[in-house]
């Protein structure tokens, strides 16, 4: 990948820093997002030359259209990694104000952060070759349940499907790949927050077949394959890494 530009969203931590240091590994330029000036200067400086931090918040046009500038500087962009998002601490349901609020969150977290990056960085897409992976969750493929995980989460992943199959269709003819990778339960992450324990962590694991939870590194084996040049005939797909918690079909 000598040379490409990827850009990787939530990259400072997690799942998405892992990805980034894939990708650069893979001998891509990446440009690292997310909200936290500092935590994206020191994922930069510990994986190395070749990682660009940009900070901005993904749920404001006027901070993506700047973020879009920035990256516009850099050339064409080859690879596009939506990875940013949140689960929102559910709230009862009688609160319809509340209800509102948090949904409202939880879509803009993990719906429109995609959405408006995606949207303002498709005319730098390099075409023919661009590739385009949504960071999704087994929350949108069997519902989410719990005080974390219900609801607004759920939907949004589910939503971001939906978008991103129609995004497949758009892009295809100019040679732009669009996919969408659905991890199960991955450790070492942010996201749980304090919901994880030993109990959540061996409930987790119980639930695959493989007896073992997934880890950042296999996101980013598997986003590093579809943002392949290789992966050009794998378009519009949404696929499951979740260790079996999910079957195929």
């Amino acid at each position: 990948m000598g040379g490409r530009v990827a850009v990787v969203s939530g990259g400072g931590t997690g799942i998405g820093r892992a990805i980034a240091g894939r990708l650069l590994a893979d001998g891509c330029r990446v440009v690292v997002v997310g909200r936290r000036t500092e935590v994206l200067r020191r994922a930069a400086a510990e994986l190395g030359d070749g990682v660009v931090p940009v900070a901005a918040d993904l749920t404001s046009p006027e901070e993506v259209a700047r973020l879009a500038g920035e990256v516009g500087a850099l050339g064409q962009v080859d690879v596009l990694v939506n990875n940013a998002g949140a689960i929102a601490r559910r709230v009862a349901s009688g609160d319809l104000a509340e209800l509102a609020e948090a949904w409202r969150r939880d879509l803009d977290a993990n719906l429109m952060t995609a959405v408006l990056l995606t949207s303002a960085l498709t005319p730098l897409l390099a075409r023919p070759g661009g590739r385009v992976v949504f960071i999704s969750s087994t929350a949108a493929q069997r519902g989410g349940s719990g005080e974390y995980s219900g609801g607004p989460y759920a939907a949004a992943k589910a939503a971001l499907h939906g978008w991103a199959l129609g995004l497949a269709r758009e892009l295809g003819p100019d040679g732009v790949t669009v996919n969408v990778l659905a991890p199960g339960y991955v450790e070492d992450t942010e996201i749980f927050g304090e919901r994880w324990s030993p109990e959540f962590h061996a409930a987790k694991v119980a639930d695959t077949l493989v007896g073992r939870a997934g880890t950042p590194d296999d996101v980013a084996a598997a986003v590093s394959y579809l943002a392949s040049p290789g992966a050009g005939y794998l378009t519009g797909q949404v696929i499951g890494l979740n260790g079996g918690a999910v079957l195929g079909r």
